[in-house]
């Protein structure tokens, strides 16, 4: 569980604001919106191939050198 304590003379919005970066380090949110409803196994499986080829592509497109313009 994340906890955020307040500082003496803190404002709460910068507590707030601690408390949100703590939480997307954590990865939370993420989580909790693929909770909300249930994906079939091969739905799960065939999204995270997508991400992983999608990912691949970028990495291979960023080790290329750029096209040349004239």
């Amino acid at each position: 569980m994340t906890t955020v304590i307040l500082k003496p003379d803190e404002p709460v919005e910068v507590a707030l604001r601690r408390f949100r970066r703590a939480i997307e380090r954590t990865g939370l949110i993420p989580e909790l919106r693929a909770r909300t409803a249930f994906e079939k196994p091969t739905t799960e499986r065939k999204r995270k191939k997508a991400a992983a080829v999608a990912r691949l592509r970028k990495q291979i497109k960023r080790s290329l050198p750029p096209k040349k313009r004239y």
